[in-house]
């Protein structure tokens, strides 16, 4: 994460967005807070509700305009001019202040949204445009981090300012407002920066010469033409709703718990009622940093099946005790689920589409995420008028987040299967993956290289975002606990029987354009030696179009998951054993045995010269 630093631009264009999300969230918090004030229970629980409602709401209005002015100018501009409206507005908020003019600033909450409804695909389609392939999830998590920064500064900051301005007695909103109006020129100051920020921005973008035809906004053409190119790919479109789920979780909850809070804990303080949903932002700031941390080969999918599960565990604990150390505790854990769900999907959703229609399908995705939203805002004010206390709505998002859970483990569950293992291993082996690059990111690849350790399945797919297909002896496969697994990582059993069926199956993953894995030695080396290759593998290469690629595994040979003498011994050493796999050039797919067999004795070679 380090060198994404280095990049021209990231500074200026991180703190901009860190002031961006500070003012947004300090009107709403002063609003909020005001509401906390003078209102209970369920009114207190509508009139939040319809605050974040008016905050949403254009996001789903300007799904088109927000993406269309994205691709049509470049981000770098549409930021400026996005700023430079935000302190217009702001100005307009504090006069509303000073004037003691409530309901005319809960109003302006919704203006002030139109300008980041706008904002919104520009910034977030820059990240593109400023990190590489291999950087995406970075710069996605310091993105995030830094927002996340913001909420939780401008929550604890602007609740801290706003108790400390009020002197009692105050009996309706406008009083409030009078004795907190300075706060408005921290709002406009915090913008006037952002502005001036954006002034520094690298403009790399083109501006696209077309015109935005009202007509077809109005009839629904253009909503038809966005709506079709997000659900072009099917991947893109899951994460969009899994995004969605989440977000509208996490609407319904920060909704909810002020009256919550009030009603149940009795808590009248509103410094305590944010300071426990603030730590939320420490959970995302910590589960950024452990999403980049595992995504530091790959995009690992599987964090989106963990963010689920999380979601799902903490929102099982917060209906259930009282004790602010754990509610503490629940939303810590709630922001680290939601920050490996954000990280994973905003960056496969990036990295899934093509830069020309990026825009719009970010736009989109602030639309399918506002509707998601605004549906749970506007269910959880019904169900206040109703009279249903909170207790009962936290148990409904529980139902939510468990659907979230089990949709992303059916779509991701081998990922998440792998993100396990990785991690049990990680803690004994050092795993390094080295020129992965040498692995086709698309079409047929057989790998083929030496086998050390019973592990090496796992070893060899650590630092590869594809799925291998191995090739795996069928009295192994059928073993109860290991067959759910193989089954699951669609491993291809063999024997000396069934071997026939095995390569059929084998050259159809290679006709498909997937990667089959293979250890063409045929058994696990008592050596730690490099042995006969068996020309088996050609009966699955034969006629099929594609490359072998060739990997050598070093550092596991002594380990207890190998053959060698000196295994226990070594098993017993504190320290982290190194392992690295090398991924040699691709070879031929009608290589004899010997020219793959001198490929791999050519990266043993070069381990030891390293």
């Amino acid at each position: 994460m380090a060198s994404i630093w280095r990049t021209q631009g990231v500074i200026p264009y991180t703190i901009a967005l860190f002031l961006n999300a500070f003012t947004d969230l300090g009107h709403k918090i002063i609003i909020q807070n005001t509401v906390f004030k003078i209102y209970d229970d369920q009114t207190q629980i509508i009139y939040t509700a319809i605050l974040n409602a008016l905050i949403l709401l254009p996001f789903i209005l300007l799904f088109t305009p927000s993406g269309y002015v994205s691709h049509r100018f470049s981000k770098v501009k549409v930021m400026r001019y996005g700023a430079f409206s935000a302190i217009v507005i702001t100005l307009l908020i504090t006069l509303c202040y000073y004037q003691g003019w409530f309901w005319t600033s809960f109003i302006l909450t919704f203006l002030l949204a139109v300008q980041a409804a706008l904002y919104s695909p520009a910034k977030y389609g820059y990240i593109k445009e400023l990190a590489t392939e291999k950087s995406l999830s970075s710069l996605n998590a310091i993105v995030q981090s830094f927002t996340t920064v913001a909420i939780l500064s401008g929550i604890i900051l602007y609740t801290i300012l706003f108790e400390n301005s009020l002197v009692l007695p105050y009996t309706n909103e406008a009083d409030i407002l009078h004795q907190i109006a300075p706060l408005g020129w921290l709002l406009v100051g915090g913008s006037v920066i952002e502005f001036l920020l954006t002034l520094r921005l690298i403009d790399a973008g083109v501006s696209v010469q077309s015109t935005f035809d009202f007509k077809k906004y109005f009839t629904g053409r253009y909503f038809g033409k966005n709506w079709r190119l997000i659900r072009r790919k099917r991947e893109i479109f899951e994460a969009i709703l899994f995004l969605s789920l989440f977000w509208s979780i996490s609407q319904v909850i920060l909704a909810v718990f002020g009256a919550y809070a009030k009603s149940t804990l009795g808590i009248q303080n509103t410094i305590i009622v944010q300071g426990l949903m603030a730590v939320a932002a420490l959970g995302i700031i910590a589960g950024s940093i452990i999403a980049t941390r595992l995504s530091r080969h790959y995009l690992h999918k599987g964090l989106i099946v963990a963010g689920g599960l999380i979601l799902t565990l903490t929102l099982s604990i917060l209906p259930n005790t009282h004790s602010l150390a754990i509610i503490g505790g629940t939303f810590f854990g709630f922001g680290i689920g939601g920050a490996m769900l954000i990280v994973a999907l905003n960056s496969l959703i990036q990295s899934n589409t093509p830069s020309v229609h990026l825009p719009f399908v970010l736009a989109g995705n602030n639309w399918v995420q506002n509707i998601f939203m605004v549906s749970g805002l506007v269910l959880t004010t019904f169900f206040a008028y109703l009279g249903l206390d909170a207790l009962w709505i936290f148990y409904a998002m529980l139902g939510v987040s468990l659907l979230l859970s089990i949709g992303a483990l059916i779509r991701y569950k081998d990922y998440f299967i792998w993100l396990v293992l990785e991690r049990i291993f990680a803690l004994r082996y050092n795993i390094i993956p080295m020129h992965t690059h040498n692995v086709p990111r698309e079409g047929a690849v057989l790998l083929l290289g030496n086998h050390i350790s019973w592990i090496d399945w796992i070893l060899v797919q650590v630092g590869l975002e594809r799925r291998i297909r191995y090739l795996m002896e069928r009295s192994i496969y059928e073993k109860p606990f290991i067959r759910p697994v193989m089954k699951i990582g669609e491993a291809i059993p063999i024997s000396s029987n069934g071997a026939k069926d095995a390569f059929k199956n084998a050259r159809t993953r290679l006709k498909n354009n997937e990667i089959v894995g293979l250890f063409p030695e045929g058994s696990i080396s008592a050596d730690g030696e490099i042995g006969k290759i068996y020309p088996g593998y050609q009966v699955i290469a034969s006629r099929a179009e594609g490359v072998i690629v060739p990997f050598y595994i070093d550092g596991i040979y002594g380990s207890l998951f190998s053959r060698s003498s000196t295994r226990h011994a070594a098993s017993k050493s504190w320290f982290r054993r190194n392992v690295r796999i090398l991924y040699g050039e691709p070879l031929a797919m009608d290589s004899d045995p010997q020219t793959v067999y001198n490929a791999i004795t050519t990266l043993k070679e070069n381990t030891s010269a390293q």
